[in-house]
């Protein structure tokens, strides 16, 4: 019995830390270097955070099919403190994943990727609910 209530009390803070959490929830990329965009839903995968590619938009705003959809776009990711985030970001237009630098600030999300010392701006996001 008392190993159950211990289960419960550990499930039951994990649950209220996930939704504190403010980097949960749908973010609206910036567009890529082809003009495309998408929808990335943000939940934890272990203890950290991952991204998943929902939905794709070509360059006037239309739904469109995507091989992405389904992938981590973020993963590995952790905040670090004072609404900044580090982990991993996958750039479907350039087919290769950054370190990333990730700052939140309300509801938006600032996105910047380094590999081998080139960095990129991933722009900003927005997030949708």
């Amino acid at each position: 019995m008392r190993k159950l209530v211990m289960m419960t009390a550990v499930f039951s803070v994990s649950a209220g830390m996930a939704m504190a959490e403010p980097l949960l929830g749908t973010w609206r990329t910036a567009k890529d270097d082809n003009g495309h965009s998408g929808l990335i839903e943000v939940a934890p995968c272990g203890a950290k955070l991952c991204g998943t590619l929902v939905k794709s938009f070509d360059v006037d705003g239309n739904e469109m099919e995507s091989e992405n959809i389904g992938r981590n776009i973020i993963s590995e990711t952790s905040p670090t403190g004072n609404g900044e985030y580090k982990g991993k970001v996958y750039s479907p237009d350039r087919d290769k994943t950054y370190s990333s630098k990730l700052q939140l600030n309300g509801d938006t999300l600032r996105v910047k990727g380094c590999i081998l010392g080139i960095c990129r701006d991933g722009g900003t996001w927005q997030k949708l609910k």
